[in-house]
């Protein structure tokens, strides 16, 4: 029997100011088996509530909302009792956002003008558990980290310390936004493989997720703007 037939559809509310967004979103959903649009929101606390209340698993979140705004709803999804993950859907002059939406909890960062089944599968990726960052957002985070000054006020800096060396390459290539395949590929390992290097590092660095990696990969030196 396949998984694919006996697993529900993968709960998605979507927040963006945008009606225009919403519904390119929710039309292309509508295509798909795996995925099921169960609530709206315009703003950042109707986020919130309609998370809570549909169980959402995902929150595709814009940042730039009237009232409470995509960075706060996160944190409030996040720190809340739903197990809802939050991808947000940014534009490129959205930095400073999505430095702040780092550090509130979003497992995915992804861009406005990606092609709508790249969204789709960011959504499938993080539903399973796991953290994407589109690669051009992955150059901007880690410029926005080199340029911020050094007295800003920030979470404490981590070292990537007790790790092997070929968990700090595997760490190195996380930073630079590859995805598992592209790390087995760029080492000559199996999948398998980097993933399980993947999977150690979580454990030993106490990251949450692979969004955190990156940031400890800029934090520990491994990885730079160029």
């Amino acid at each position: 029997m396949s998984e694919t037939t006996t697993e529900r559809p993968v709960r998605v509310v979507l927040a963006d100011d945008q009606p225009l967004v919403r519904t390119a979103l929710r039309m292309v959903i509508g295509d798909t088996a795996d995925l099921v649009v169960v609530g709206e929101a315009a703003d950042g606390a109707e986020a919130v509530r309609v998370a809570a209340e549909t169980a959402a698993d995902v929150v595709v979140m814009d940042l730039r909302m009237p009232g409470t705004d995509g960075i706060e709803a996160t944190r409030l999804i996040t720190e809340g009792p739903t197990d809802a993950r939050v991808v947000v859907l940014t534009t490129f002059d959205d930095d400073d956002h999505v430095y702040g939406a780092l550090h509130a909890g979003a497992s995915g960062f992804l861009v406005k003008d990606m092609a709508l089944d790249d969204i789709l599968a960011a959504v499938r990726v993080v539903a399973a558990g796991d953290a994407l960052i589109a690669p051009g957002v992955t150059r901007r985070l880690i410029k926005e980290f080199t340029d911020r000054p050094r007295t800003a006020p920030a979470v404490p800096r981590r070292r990537a310390e007790g790790i092997t060396d070929r968990e700090r390459e595997v760490l190195t290539l996380v930073g630079r936004g590859l995805s598992n395949t592209e790390v087995a590929a760029e080492l000559h390992i199996s999948v398998a493989t980097a993933k399980t290097y993947v999977t150690r590092l979580l454990a030993k660095l106490n990251a949450r997720d692979r969004v955190q990696l990156v940031i400890i990969a800029y934090e520990a030196g491994l990885v730079s703007a160029h």
